[in-house]
């Protein structure tokens, strides 16, 4: 019996065309593809989930009608809607895996929970799935939520959660089949998804390749066996393809249906662990060069996302990093035809999380200009225009910091150095800088895509002068006047500007003396 089949019941939040929000299920989602716009998701880590869902759909479905197909037939489905009806025969045709309480094969669960001896007496809230919910030992602020009664929430809530948990959990203790489990396939990872102007063109954009060879081990987890004791027991494994990374079942979970046909309770345990393969990231994962080596690219705590945007474009390795594979996809498919927008939307949404620690979840739009997608060498001159952002930010710190400790009183040289460091860093003048530059950087974007190169080279150089002068100002206001703070400035202020004035010589012309008499006698 369906108690809830995800194909009929409208569970999936999309916006019109017409501006309207409603809830669809996927079998609608497709067949009424021309009047939605996109997912209307309030929460990132969500409309990632979903967003993968549909991708792994999609995949599977026209890879079993057509068996291959070619960045020009992609390029016709961008133009013209997805194939309706391979879809809608393949998802009738697995109709019993999408019935979210299936007794045998409940829709990315595992129904031995219900009978292994470690969990069939055993039960959690559903809040143990829901990644802004208190649960266990890791309490939400403005969340008072109690493990012993729960409040419970439809079906259509919990197989959203489902979906963004199964993302995005972090790895850590689970006790149960084994003591940890790997993190999901995107924990605390910002995920990057290239958006069209209707949601079947967000699908055609970041649709991964049919590769015959491959395709047919690639399965998504609901025509996978159902997950075994031995299974969830067992070491990690390798991805068979992303249709099984953009589904897989991170942890084991059974929701337990209320008589009225909520959820209020789930069994819970380890699940599928994931083991991540080098040469085969994520395809919505970006990765930036690190101390050690690439990092995945999330959302650091005061740091812009615009610094790490040569991570997001196709010649990333140039800056020592890589980008996702959606958006090769998607340069692919606009290598098609060059009489379309300008601009890319691009989104990047996910969380962040220290450990099994959730810090917080973003979700940024940036117009990525088409010349930077097709052109690698427009790529490198960009990433000029990050790099020297970051270097002369690294030597006002340098400036910054001398002054701070030199109006410090007393005490060694040393100890005062690194009380001045602790200084700068709380009074936020980093973040403001980076904030100020921020401001220019869409027109900057916008003359790239025209070809103004110059044009925004002395925007882009007038914003960062601008940004290291509104520094000065507020470092001056802050030591004060006193004595040792005047002789502080006068000392330090002539390398201040001369930083400005050397990092600046190729994107300006700068001449800093008369701006440095005004500031330093303010």
């Amino acid at each position: 019996m369906d108690h809830f089949n995800l194909l009929d019941q409208p569970w999936v939040p999309v916006r019109l065309v017409s501006g309207q929000v409603i809830k669809l299920g996927l079998l609608d989602v497709f067949q009424r593809q021309s009047e939605i716009a996109g997912l209307a998701c309030s929460k990132p880590p969500a409309m990632v989930g979903i967003t993968r869902l549909l991708l792994a759909i999609t995949h599977r479905a026209l890879s079993l009608s057509q068996q291959r197909w070619t960045v020009h037939d992609r390029f016709n489905w961008y133009e013209n809607g997805l194939p309706v009806e391979p879809i809608a025969a393949y998802l009738k045709r697995w109709r019993a895996r999408f019935n979210l309480f299936d007794p045998e094969f409940p829709f990315m669960q595992a129904a031995i929970l219900g009978v292994a001896d470690e969990t069939r007496d055993k039960v959690k809230p559903w809040t143990q799935i829901d990644l802004a919910s208190a649960s266990g030992n890791t309490p939400i602020v403005f969340d008072h939520a109690c493990d012993l009664a729960p409040v419970a929430i439809e079906p259509a809530r919990a197989a959203s959660l489902l979906l963004e948990y199964q993302s995005f959990v972090p790895g850590g203790l689970v006790k149960v089949f084994r003591s940890s489990d790997k993190a999901g396939p995107l924990a605390n990872t910002a995920a990057v998804i290239p958006v069209g102007a209707s949601l079947w063109q967000t699908l055609c954009l970041c649709l991964h390749s049919c590769v015959v060879d491959t395709t047919a081990k690639d399965l998504p987890c609901w025509e996978q066996a159902a997950p075994s004791l031995k299974e969830l027991s067992g070491p990690p494994a390798l991805a068979t393809g992303p249709n099984d990374r953009y589904t897989r079942l991170s942890r084991a979970v059974l929701l337990l249906r209320e008589a009225d046909g909520s959820v209020r309770w789930l069994r819970f345990g380890a699940g599928r662990a994931l083991d991540e393969d080098v040469q085969a990231p994520d395809p919505m994962a970006a990765y930036r060069p690190g101390s050690q080596g690439l990092v995945r690219l999330t959302f650091t705590e005061g740091r812009a996302l615009w610094r790490d945007l040569p991570a997001l474009l196709p010649d990333a390795g140039a800056a020592g990093g890589k980008a996702p594979s959606v958006l090769e996809y998607a340069r692919a498919l606009h290598a098609q035809a060059s009489d379309h927008s300008s601009y890319q939307p691009v989104w990047v949404a996910g969380l962040a999380s220290d450990q099994a620690k959730l810090l917080r979840w973003r979700l940024e739009q940036v117009l990525l200009p088409k010349q930077l997608l097709l052109n690698e060498n427009d790529v490198l001159d960009f990433l000029e225009f990050v790099q020297v952002a970051d270097a002369l930010q690294g030597a006002l710190r340098s400036v910054a910091v001398r002054l701070i400790a030199a109006v410090l009183p007393g005490g060694d040289l040393r100890e005062n150095q690194s009380a001045a460091r602790q200084r700068f860093e709380a009074g936020q003048y980093t973040t403001a800088y980076f904030s100020m530059v921020e401001r220019t950087l869409p027109v900057v974007l916008r003359r790239l895509q025209e070809g103004a190169w110059n044009e925004a080279r002395v925007d882009w150089g007038c914003a960062l002068q601008a940004a290291g002068m509104q520094m000065w100002s507020s470092l001056l206001k802050n030591q004060g006047f006193a004595p040792a703070a005047l002789r502080a400035q006068a000392q330090q202020g002539r390398y201040f500007f001369g930083a400005i004035k050397h990092h600046l010589k190729e994107f300006m012309p700068v001449d800093q003396s008369a701006d440095q008499e005004e500031v330093i006698h303010e």
